[in-house]
């Protein structure tokens, strides 16, 4: 059995830019959909511009973090489900092991990244900078029961999609929003009509005001 068939994710280098974390006041961990790369991710770096932040990205064997869609049942996503959420969580054991508190550090993704990062904070509830969910929500079949518990304190969390999305159904991303909301987080929902599977600039403008909050 091989280290891919085991964790298929656990041994590919992350990409950085900005400050080094040594420096850096704020962190901002970006997770790419599928077929993207943690170097095309961090290009939204320049979105959300920040002269103290350090921008840390993960990178998927093969650009794809699972390999089904974010609502089929859990285990036919495994094992690259539980291998992505074990590489966000040692990302973001790294930015504070350098000295960046949770509650500087940014947690987002697109599409199957934002999948990923709204899966790891709802099964981690805490209080950390910011949530940004770009066309994402958290993972499994509709209606799926779920056991979350914890606290986000408070946590800001955007979420946004379109009306329309092929890939994410809009009921999910209202399920999203309700289960962050029980957690504790302060949630801005927007879902915008007819938008493509994409990042449009009112998104990036309403992730921003997190940003600068942070």
């Amino acid at each position: 059995m091989t280290q891919q068939t085991i964790a298929p994710h656990g041994s590919l280098p992350h990409q950085m830019t900005g400050q080094p974390l040594g420096q850096a006041k704020a962190a901002m961990i970006l997770i790419h959909g599928r077929g993207g790369s943690a170097v095309s991710i961090l290009d939204m770096a320049h979105d959300f511009p920040h002269a103290e932040m350090a921008y840390v990205a993960p990178q998927a064997y093969q650009n794809t973090w699972y390999p089904f869609s974010f609502l089929a049942p859990i285990q036919q996503n495994e094992p690259g489900l539980s291998s992505g959420l074990a590489k966000v969580s040692e990302l973001f054991q790294k930015v504070q092991d350098a000295g960046i508190p949770a509650e500087k550090i940014i947690l987002g993704g697109f599409s199957q990244g934002a999948c990923l990062a709204s899966e790891f904070l709802a099964r981690n509830p805490q209080r950390i900078g910011g949530l940004l969910v770009f066309s994402g929500g958290v993972i499994g079949p509709l209606d799926m029961p779920r056991m979350d518990s914890g606290d986000l304190q408070g946590t800001p969390i955007f979420i946004g999609c379109s009306d329309v999305d092929f890939h994410v159904p809009v009921k999910r991303v209202h399920e999203t929003a309700e289960i962050f909301e029980k957690l504790g987080g302060v949630v801005n929902k927007q879902i915008y009509p007819g938008m493509a599977h994409t990042i449009i600039q009112d998104e990036i403008d309403q992730a921003m005001k997190i940003v600068q909050q942070v």
